[in-house]
């Protein structure tokens, strides 16, 4: 049970944006949010094992937060990071399969 909960912990959330659509379309390529520690190693043999599909390479990048400002108070959103994974050709992964 623990190795699937660190499976999960390594990966946040799948990003769903214009971009990562049109990446999705264009060049078989899933973009996630995973934990800052994160390697490609551990990035890949999670992506592997909960979705089953095998994975040609990973492009990983940490992104800086934007400064805002709340009210009179100047804030700072927290730094994440990214990773842009490459699926096999003829494998995908459906977010939306259950919508």
């Amino acid at each position: 049970m623990s190795d699937q909960y660190s499976l999960y912990n390594i990966l946040s959330a799948p990003k769903v944006t214009e971009k990562s659509t049109l990446c999705n379309e264009q060049g078989n390529q899933v973009v996630f949010r995973v934990a800052k520690g994160a390697n490609k190693k551990q990035v890949k043999a999670a992506v592997e094992k909960l979705f089953k599909v095998e994975v040609v390479s990973i492009q990983t990048m940490n992104i800086k937060g934007k400064s805002k400002r709340f009210g009179q108070t100047n804030g700072r959103r927290n730094d994440w990071k990214k990773a842009i994974v490459r699926l096999k050709e003829g494998q995908s992964i459906d977010f939306f399969a259950g919508a």
